[in-house]
């Protein structure tokens, strides 16, 4: 169902919930809950507008009972970590295509809907200065690479100095770019903490590093202290421990084997130093 005109703002979430429907619900579910969210804070007073919102609400409602069984919805850190990866994996897709000259519709769409569902975190707190840093990037990725594409040029390959790009998906509702995101997305890649380096991305995403393919987690076992003495840990250090072992347990319903022993490692540390 598409949104009142004041409210078209929305309809790019609502078209990605749609998609993930079937392949994922959890994806649907948390976009619509977005997509609720800031309707409301558009226009909630508008009888069109209160009207398709409650509407939303009551699709929110059912959806939730449907999926009772899903941790991702009954739990938000689980919640959090499954968008986040399935972002992430997006993101990558797009950023490896990208960098391999290989330029179509469907990398465009990837890096679009990877800049959406960063959006869509927005639903469990303030998104982190990464998660910031590359939605910048892939939405204009996006938008820079289909106005190539659509002017007759050649885009440039991988990072370069961002300029003024604008990009609507409205022409996804057009039929002409009604692509599906890749369904085997890479595997073993790390989550977005710390990724691509540990320092911010310039202005310019000219220093983004994200390797093709797998690699092997910074951590390994042997780095890992041993408990030293008395270790004191706060409640704070077990919630985050917790944490770190529910983005683990996500990132194995992926297969994702690098992001999942990642996640350990900093639990194990946590738990044996009182540090992260």
């Amino acid at each position: 169902m598409a949104a009142p005109p004041q409210l078209k703002a929305i309809n790019h979430y609502l078209r990605t919930a749609q998609e993930h429907d079937k392949r994922d619900p959890a994806v649907a579910y948390y976009c619509r809950l977005y997509a609720m969210q800031t309707g409301m804070k558009i226009d909630s007073k508008t009888p069109e507008c209160r009207k398709f919102l409650v509407k939303l609400m009551d699709q929110l409602e059912t959806m939730k009972k449907e999926l009772i069984d899903h941790e991702s919805i009954t739990q938000e850190v689980v919640g959090n970590a499954h968008i986040e990866n399935y972002a992430l994996k997006m993101f990558l897709y797009a950023d490896n295509e990208d960098r391999a000259g290989r330029f179509h519709k469907n990398m465009i769409k990837s890096f679009y809907t990877a800049s959406l569902l960063i959006d869509v975190l927005n639903v469990f707190g303030e998104l982190s200065e990464e998660n910031v840093q590359h939605r910048k990037y892939a939405k204009w990725k996006a938008a820079y690479i289909h106005n190539c594409l659509k002017n007759g040029e050649t885009p440039q390959a991988g990072p370069i100095a961002m300029e003024g790009e604008e990009y609507d998906d409205e022409y996804g509702a057009e039929g002409g770019y009604s692509m599906q995101p890749p369904q085997d997305p890479p595997q073993s890649q790390p989550s977005f903490r710390g990724h691509p380096t540990d320092q911010p991305p310039a202005s310019n995403f000219s220093n983004i590093q994200i390797p093709p393919g797998s690699h092997a987690p910074a951590n390994t076992p042997a780095d890992i202290p041993r408990p030293e003495g008395d270790v004191r840990l706060t409640p704070e250090d077990f919630t985050r421990a917790q944490k770190f072992c529910k983005y683990a347990g996500s990132a194995l319903q992926y297969e994702d084997v690098g992001t999942a022993i990642q996640n350990l490692q900093k639990a194990l540390k946590l738990l044996t130093t009182g540090k992260e």
